[in-house]
Formats: structure tokens, sequence, C-alpha cells
């Protein structure tokens, strides 16, 4: 359920921004581009963030144990 409530505010966003981009004219296409850019860049980030606590905690895992293996 909670899945889906946030399917729905989702959907009501990209509605929203989509009728803004259309009041807009010319520059809705701009503000589009950038909120989908920006929105990108920081899930990008934070992946990136909890790719690399994984591996530190993987390697450090590894030298606790006494053996180092490659990830």
């Amino acid at each position: 359920m909670r899945t889906f409530l946030y399917f729905l505010l989702f959907m009501f966003l990209a509605v929203v921004v989509i009728l803004l981009a259309a009041l807009l004219g010319d520059q809705g296409a701009w503000y589009f581009a950038w909120l989908v850019g920006t929105a990108m860049i920081v899930l990008i980030s934070a992946a990136s963030a909890a790719l690399l606590d994984t591996q530190e905690e993987h390697a450090a895992g590894h030298v606790a144990g006494g053996t180092r293996k490659p990830l």
C-alpha cells in the first residue's frame, strides 16, 4: 500500500510539472530538464555513497577476519 501511495504522489508531481511546462511555454522544457537532471544527480550520488559504504564494510570485514579476498 505504501508503494502505491508513493506512486500516486510521484504521478501527481509529474502532472504538476508537465502542466507548469505547458504554461511556461518555451522555457518550460528547460525547467523540466533541470528538475529531472537534478533528481538524477541526487539519486546517482546516493547510490554511489551506498556502494562506497558497502565496499568499505566488505573490505573491513575481510581484514578483521585475517584473510583478505578480492572483491
